[in-house]
This record gives structure tokens, sequence and C-alpha cells, in this order.
């Protein structure tokens, strides 16, 4: 049974500050109003926020918006859609986002009103980035503070960052030696969301059981004449003769399928994130930090933005699920073929049918 703060006679006294691995187990006994995840580790707080969502929807919450919040003209709009009835379920989910972790003078009385009286029918989720001590000893936090959770994030210390990549690998039935650990935590410089896309990575080309550094070392040898990273920087690139050149290159080397497809989703996710948000209009910068997306990635992937919108992304993405289930025999099609063509929508090259592909792939 979830239970609910609905009226602020029933909404609890004392402030609740829950450290993230904590929040399981919170969730398990019960759903406050508002949550307010912030701080400047990106991957932290997108684990965070799907955990959020999962426990929303498996609660009952069947509707979804988001507002990015950036002027005045959008806490407008989330104080409309926070005092609108639901017409389609019983309860929604309001994700709000602040960037910059400041409100604003209107959106700092919008969250103190709101927590005065939050709505029975929705739970309100707020992110943020980092928060100074101005933030925190703010009316609007301590308002949030008193009706529902704040969770913050903080980049994970050298010693902390072995231990999370040993369960991370575990999690992937990988046992990995400590020199395998180090190697990694060395190579992903503590930035946890490239830990992470490591991690799935060496869950791809290793079996389950023991993970040795040789092994580390050999999956990040570039002992190709091309790269999986040399496709992705020339389809972001807008390169198209290129990205072909170098597909073909993947193909004949008996690259594994199912890692061009990691690498070119980790790419068009990120995109579609930045691009959404940029659709709500955050400004190209946030929307890519808010993307977490790599520093040495944000230049390509900024070129790639110029040229598609919300709408471009998201069909890149759902073909990227169709070659998913190619690679796995569900879906019939070339596999290679098919990552030509996501190559070059990506690169800004529509391909209206599989004549005018095998032209383009003849051109290389």
């Amino acid at each position: 049974m979830v239970l609910f703060y609905r009226y602020p006679s029933l909404a609890k006294t004392h402030p609740l500050k829950l450290y993230p691995d904590k929040l399981a187990d919170h969730l398990s006994r019960q759903t406050a109003p508002v949550y307010l995840l912030y701080g400047d580790e990106p991957f932290q707080l997108m684990q965070l926020g799907d955990q959020m969502r999962a426990h929303a929807k498996a609660s009952g919450f069947e509707e979804r918006q988001v507002i990015h919040a950036s002027d005045d003209s959008d806490w407008a709009l989330f104080r409309e859609s926070a005092d609108s009835m639901s017409l389609f379920s019983e309860r929604r989910i309001i994700e709000l986002r602040m960037p910059t972790g400041k409100p604003g003078r209107t959106g700092g009385e919008v969250l103190k009103q709101y927590c005065a009286n939050p709505a029975a029918d929705v739970l309100l989720i707020i992110s943020a980035g980092k928060l100074d001590r101005s933030g925190t000893s703010s009316a609007w936090f301590k308002a949030i503070d008193k009706v529902g959770v704040t969770i913050g994030v903080w980049p994970i210390a050298a010693k902390q960052l072995l231990v999370w990549l040993k369960a991370r690998l575990q999690s992937q039935g990988l046992q990995a030696t400590p020199e395998a650990i180090a190697l990694i935590a060395e190579r992903t410089e503590g930035n946890l969301l490239a830990a992470n896309q490591e991690v799935e990575r060496l869950s791809l080309l290793y079996p389950e059981g023991q993970l040795s550094a040789e092994q580390v070392l050999a999956a990040v040898a570039d002992s190709a004449r091309y790269s999986i990273n040399d496709l992705t920087e020339a389809a972001l690139a807008g390169r198209a003769a290129r990205c072909l050149h170098v597909l073909e290159g993947l193909r004949d080397e008996a690259v594994p399928p199912v890692l061009v497809l990691w690498s070119l989703n980790q790419e068009i996710r990120s995109a579609t994130r930045a691009a959404e948000a940029i659709a709500q209009g955050v400004p190209v910068d946030k929307a890519i930090k808010g993307a977490g997306v790599w520093a040495s990635r944000i230049p390509p992937l900024k070129n790639a933005l110029s040229r598609h919108d919300a709408q471009a992304w998201l069909k890149m993405l759902s073909k990227t699920s169709l070659l998913d289930r190619q690679i796995k025999g569900q879906a019939s099609g070339n596999v290679w073929d098919s990552f030509a063509e996501l190559c070059l929508l990506l690169a800004g090259i529509e391909t209206s049918s599989n004549q005018s592909l095998k032209q383009s792939l003849q051109t290389v």
C-alpha cells in the first residue's frame, strides 16, 4: 500500500534528507508528495530519476508531464498543470527540471505555495543542478524539505569509485581483479556515466566470470583500421561518405554488431534528451550538460543537434530498437544495411528506398 501526504496537516513535521542508496527503502514504506533531486553528478541523478519513475508507474501514476523551468512563463505552466484535474487517470507525475538550481523569485514563491498544499493526485519530482549554501537555506528549499524529500548527490571519491565499479561489474556477472577495476577507474577519471558505459561495453565483450586487467586493455586497444568511435564521430560531423567507409571497415573486420549499436545508441539517446530540452526552451549548452554528455563528445553532438530536431532524434531512436531486434533475430532485414541507413540519417541524409541506400553505399 502506498502512503500519501494528502493534506498539510498530515505532512511530516521534520526535514527528511535521504542518501541516494536509501531511496529504495524509503519508497518501499511511503511516497511523499514532493521529491527534490539535486547535485552535480549527472549519472546518479539519472539513476534516481529512473528509480522514481519506475516506482511511480508501479504505484498507478499513469500520466507524466515534463516542465523545464527557465522563465516566468514556465512557472505559470507548472502552476496551471498542478492546479488542473487529471482527465485520463487519478494519479499523475509532474517532473519539474531546474538545471541551474535557481528558481528565481517567481519560481521560489510558486514552490512555497505549492508545498503549502500539494495536490493529492500529483507526484512532483524536481531535479536540479548543484545547490550552494544559499540554495539549501532558501525558503523554497525549506518548504520542500518540510513536506517532501530532498536527495543530494555528489561526485564519488576515488576509493568509493573502486567499490562502486566492483558492484556494477558484479551486477553484470563479472568478477574483476583489483587491477582491472583500477584500470577502468583510471580511464574514466571519476565520471560515473563514462564508468557505467565502460562496464556495459565490457559485459557485451566478455562472458560472465573473471575479468582481468589484460582483458580490459584488450577491449580498449585500437588494433583495427577503424574504431567504432571513428564511426560515431563521422556520423555526428555529417561526413556521410566517411561514415559509410568506416562502417564497411567495421563489417569486414567482424566487429560485433551489438557493440556498434551500443555506441550509436548512447549518442542518439543523449541527443534525444538534449533535443527535447531544447524544444522546451532550454539553452543548448545547458540541455547538453543536462543530458549527461561527456565533455569530449559535446562539440560533435552540438554539431548534430543543429541538423536535427527532437522528432528526428526520436525517429533515429526507434531505428536503434529495430536494429536491436534484427541483431537478436527477432526482425527481418540486413543489420549492416540498417546501420548504413541509421548513420546516413545521423549524418543528415534521408534514404527513401533500398535502391537509394545501395547507391549511397556504392559511392564510398
